[in-house]
């Protein structure tokens, strides 16, 4: 949805960027800005700043930066309409009404409807828990080691030995039988009338990444069937857009993701302290939970079960990872079925183990293929090859290609040069992929233009920290005299805000849309100024920055003019403002 600017600046104002993000980093004030580690990256030594002066946050260390909206879109992977309602509800402005047909007002209020009622059903349960007729169930939690407070984080509960009860409590509550039956908590027969499929069961209220209740499972007390009981698709539930434990993975900042088969799994590496776990909702991994997984790692290492359903389900997870644009790797939890066991046998750091040693998922495809040769006879053996050639043709990009080549060279003992003609040939033969290419090591050439662009961000960075100096700055430089697109447009607009009276660097920041625009914008207003220690070393250093951006300007444009007449005549004033620069002294004071 669309904001206007007036709407956007009154909720970034009302938002003070250090109140906000010490609601998730904890902050020290040293000079005028306050420090902290960075959320975005692991790191020991504070480099994140936080500016109140300027509103806005930089990491030294990773680069990461933005205003206070894009601060909670990164921290939250949020999306900025997402961002704007959290932080106008936090400060208490009003935000108008989307403008939609009436049909998508209606739908609207449905799903607001339904979230309401799983709240509610989710409140039911975690009392009936709480109450002596939930024993059970607590017992059940206590006898498979969930502490009070792991029950609590996760909202657990109890379906009593009635589908009826939660049906009267909703219907006390306020809610329609319509409502109940859509938000999938109970069914209608000619027998019992309006009844939930949810009794005698250990309830896991399921939540999205927003932290509202979207569905249930529930795990059966005793004998019976379905040992697990997922709530139907409803108009708030997508089993396959979802994942259990989202709503709390997404924020652990560990750099990868563990993906479980099990909501117990989940539970109890978050009791452990792997808060990055999910699991997918009772179905298959998809692509959709792949894609979901995309907007906060890259890394997704597999904790499935380590029986035969479970490797077959890890082999099917890789390739949808790997069709995503995720790694993935595979953690060992032999000689135990599954992470809730693993976890309880023998406990945090074994775990912290396996995860270190967790294998490639292309080598735990290939070692669970070569289970299906046998390796003692020569025939099968070269079957075996040839299907290892087969799947490394499956590596679009030849230099990624040609490093796992070299590697399963090495690992099976394989001459690498017998192994590339298998891979050249089978892909000549399928058309599956191109002739490999052996990687050339080439050096890094220096950026010839790097320190023309750290004068003008020195500049504009001078500028942001003392506003007063930009009075004498436009007497020598415009925003003209800027030749990098992005410090122009920055240039521009400080400047033009400074001649009105108003200085804003969040603002200037928030006219970009792209992530990687705004961590340069962040990183022009935060380049670390000279230390300079008297006077006449801060005004020399200062004119020394103003002269390199004014002699870049001069040469760019003399190099530019080609034979249009007004500017050569631009050139040669600029060439006069230059020399002019060059024998003035400049005061700062």
């Amino acid at each position: 949805m669309y904001y206007p600017e007036e709407l956007v600046e009154e909720v970034r104002s009302k938002n003070d960027i250090v109140d906000v993000v010490s609601g998730y980093v904890r902050l020290q004030k040293k000079g005028s800005s306050h420090w902290g580690l960075c959320p975005f990256h692991n790191e020991k030594t504070p480099s994140f700043s936080v500016s109140a002066g300027k509103q806005i946050y930089h990491c030294f260390g990773c680069g990461a930066g933005g205003d206070v909206f894009g601060f909670l879109m990164n921290y939250e992977s949020l999306t900025f309409p997402e961002a704007m309602k959290v932080l106008a509800e936090r400060a208490g402005v009003a935000l108008p009404e989307p403008q939609e047909g009436e049909e998508g007002r209606r739908g609207d209020k449905k799903r607001a409807r339904l979230l309401e009622v799983n709240k509610e059903a989710a409140r039911f349960f975690y009392y009936q828990l709480r109450d002596p007729r939930g024993e059970i169930g607590y017992q059940y939690l206590k006898k498979r080691e969930l502490s009070d407070e792991t029950m609590h984080r996760f909202g657990l509960g109890y379906a009593g030995k009635s589908g009826a009860n939660l049906v009267q409590y909703l219907r006390e509550k306020g809610f329609e039988d319509e409502v109940i039956k859509e938000a999938g908590l109970a069914s209608y027969s000619e027998k019992h009338g309006l009844m939930s499929q949810f009794w005698n069961r250990v309830m896991f209220p399921i939540q999205d990444r927003n932290h509202r209740v979207i569905g249930f499972g529930g795990r059966v007390m005793g004998e019976g069937e379905p040992k697990y009981l997922n709530s139907p698709e409803t108009p708030v539930f997508d089993k396959r857009r979802n994942l259990y434990g989202l709503n709390f993975a997404r924020t652990a900042r560990t750099g990868n993701m563990i993906l479980c088969e099990g909501y117990m799994d989940v539970i109890a590496m978050h009791q452990a302290g792997f808060t990055q776990a999910v699991a997918s909702l009772g179905t298959a991994f998809t692509a959709e939970q792949a894609k979901l997984l995309q907007r906060y790692t890259e890394n997704v290492l597999l904790a499935y079960d380590s029986d035969g359903a479970g490797i077959k389900a890890a082999l099917r997870s890789i390739g949808i990872l790997r069709e995503a644009g995720l790694t993935g790797k595979v953690i060992n939890m032999k000689p135990y079925k599954d992470p809730d066991e693993f976890m309880k046998a023998l406990g945090r750091e074994a775990f912290e183990e396996r995860i270190r040693q967790a294998e490639n998922s292309f080598f735990f495809e290939l070692r669970v293929m070569e289970g299906q040769f046998d390796m003692e006879d020569p025939e099968a053996k070269t079957r075996f090859h040839r299907e290892i050639a087969k799947k490394l043709c499956g590596f679009s990009e030849a230099v990624e290609r040609e490093n796992y080549l070299q590697a399963v060279a090495d690992k099976y003992f394989i001459a690498a040069g017998d192994l590339r003609r298998l891979v050249e040939n089978y892909a000549a033969r399928t058309g599956l992929a191109k002739p490999v290419e052996r990687p050339k090591t080439s050096v890094k050439k220096r950026d010839p233009e790097e320190n023309v662009k750290r004068g003008q961000r020195l500049l504009l960075t001078w500028i942001s920290d003392e506003p007063a100096l930009y009075g004498i700055v436009k007497k020598y430089v415009s925003s003209q005299d800027f030749t990098e697109e992005l410090y122009r447009l920055v240039a521009e607009k400080l400047f033009g805000d400074l001649d009105e009276g108003k200085y804003n660097p969040a603002g200037i920041i928030g006219m970009f849309e792209e992530e990687e625009e705004r961590r340069l914008v962040s990183e022009i207003f935060n380049t670390n100024l000279p230390k300079l220690e008297t006077k006449q070393e801060r005004e020399k250093a200062f004119h020394d920055v103003l002269l390199l951006v004014k002699k870049n300007s001069y040469e760019y444009a003399a190099s530019h003019m080609g034979s249009d007449v007004n500017a050569l005549a631009q050139v040669i004033e600029g060439k006069k403002a230059l020399e002019e620069l060059a024998k003035t002294h400049i005061s700062l004071e």
